[in-house]
């Protein structure tokens, strides 16, 4: 059997592709696991993105799996993948994932000034994938994680301020697990090193492998702080590069101040803002100010009472001075910056010139207890609304146009983050949350 033949035709592969890139950001991942079921058959999926500020790594499958691929999991199988396949080609191989020697194929791919991306499918055999398949793995990652950029740099308010939401969680999590764990690890150390003890062999190796997992504990929160922060000076540096080729064929000398704290990390949601509204001013002055000379700074500042230290952006043009107060209204700006519990103000003094400034502050917000179905993919409340209904794998797998196996890892998904033990528990947590009803669905 031809395992390429629904990709076969152009037409349908790039309906696969449309169906894929049309799913909520949230579901993207179960989504391509399901297109790619017919084409690489697999146990499960995992990725690991510094395209999702807020949740970077994420796995469809069993719970087993879940729990094996951590982020710095990932980023070792995507390192090994770039060095013996090399870049933008798919790598298979084997490696020790939940109790188990796996067969795998992961393939990389980095976005354009992106901080890269790994997919993993661990695969039902080990057969190897001809090139064709190889190919077509490579060439929708690629497109897929190309389209999650531009999602992350121009991403509608709502989506900012859940992402800012969710990095709060996150980070909190990543910081209590990593202090716990290394509070255990060091007190396992104390009397392995002591001199009372016998077997100094036995100590010696012991306190080997404690070391290596104190350490990787730390490189996995440095990872996960790399993959959803910036450093403010790479991030500055990044705007001015986008700057330039705006007033290329102009006339404007451009005088750029990066912050003076520049090995100061910021969200990478936050950057991504104070980068858009400042190109958004920038082109409104060349419009509209006529300026001849432009001033871009960044720095750390004390914001008003309440927000604490904010991210301050300022634009400085010596043009006409004409700038409306609400003229970074345009592209959604203003409300990206709103989202984000910053503040933007426009200064114009005709004849002068114009500042812009925006204030977005570095503090999350702590995250609000909500609908417990809040957390739930699309697909996954999808699969809870049948189940509310009464219905069982079969039938599920048939309504939605899924296999039973998808089904299945679903509903693992579902009880677990529901945080019940049976289907009938979280048959009655959707009925009291308004399932079957409809109404999350439809949100």
């Amino acid at each position: 059997m031809d395992e390429t033949a629904p990709w076969a035709r152009p037409q349908d592969a790039l309906a696969r592709v449309v169906e894929v890139l049309r799913e909520p950001r949230p579901g993207l991942l179960p989504r391509l696991s399901e297109v790619l079921e017919p084409l690489v058959p697999h146990l499960a999926a995992a990725q690991l993105s510094g395209v999702c500020a807020y949740s970077p790594a994420n796995t469809v499958g069993p719970a087993e799996f879940a729990d094996a691929f951590g982020s710095l999991v990932i980023s070792r199988l995507g390192e090994r993948a770039m060095a013996e396949a090399g870049p933008g080609r798919p790598w298979q191989g084997k490696a020790q994932l939940a109790g188990e020697e796996r067969p795998l194929v992961v393939v990389t791919t980095t976005p354009g000034g992106g901080k890269g991306a790994v997919l993993v499918l661990v695969r039902s055999d080990g057969r190897p994938l001809t090139t064709d398949v190889l190919e077509i793995l490579q060439h929708l990652w690629d497109l897929m994680v190309a389209h999650s950029d531009h999602r992350a740099t121009d991403s509608a308010p709502t989506q900012a301020a859940v992402s800012r939401v969710s990095a709060n969680a996150r980070a909190w999590a990543i910081a209590k697990s990593t202090g716990a764990h290394s509070a255990a690890l060091t007190a396992i150390l104390a009397p392995l090193r002591s001199a009372d003890l016998d077997d100094a062999a036995a100590r010696r190796a012991a306190t080997e492998l404690a070391v290596t997992a104190l350490l990787d504990l730390r490189r996995s929160a440095d990872l996960d702080r790399t993959l959803s922060e910036e450093p403010a000076d790479a991030a500055f540096a990044r705007l001015a590069r986008e700057l330039r080729p705006l007033l290329r064929h102009t006339k404007v000398r451009l005088d750029v101040a990066p912050p003076a704290d520049a090995a100061r990390s910021v969200p990478a949601d936050l950057a991504y803002t104070a980068r858009d509204a400042v190109r958004v001013a920038v082109l409104l002055m060349l419009d509209q100010d006529k300026p001849g000379r432009m001033h871009v700074s960044w720095q750390f500042a004390d914001g008003l009472a309440g927000h604490g230290t904010v991210l301050r952006a300022v634009v400085r043009g010596d043009g006409l001075g004409v700038l409306a107060a609400d003229a970074l209204g345009a592209h959604r700006t203003a409300e990206r910056i709103a989202a984000l519990g910053g503040r933007n103000t426009v200064e114009a003094v005709p004849g002068w010139g114009a500042t812009v400034t925006v204030d977005l502050p570095l503090a999350l917000p702590e995250p609000a207890a909500g609908d417990p179905l809040d957390g739930l993919q699309p697909r996954e409340l999808e699969v809870l609304d049948q189940l509310a209904r009464g219905r069982r794998n079969r039938d599920i797998a048939a309504a939605l146009h899924i296999s039973e196996s998808t089904v299945k890892f679903h509903v693992a998904n579902i009880l677990a983050k529901l945080g019940v033990a049976s289907r009938g528990e979280a048959a009655a947590l959707a009925h009291r949350a308004g399932l079957p009803a409809g109404l999350h669905l439809a949100s």
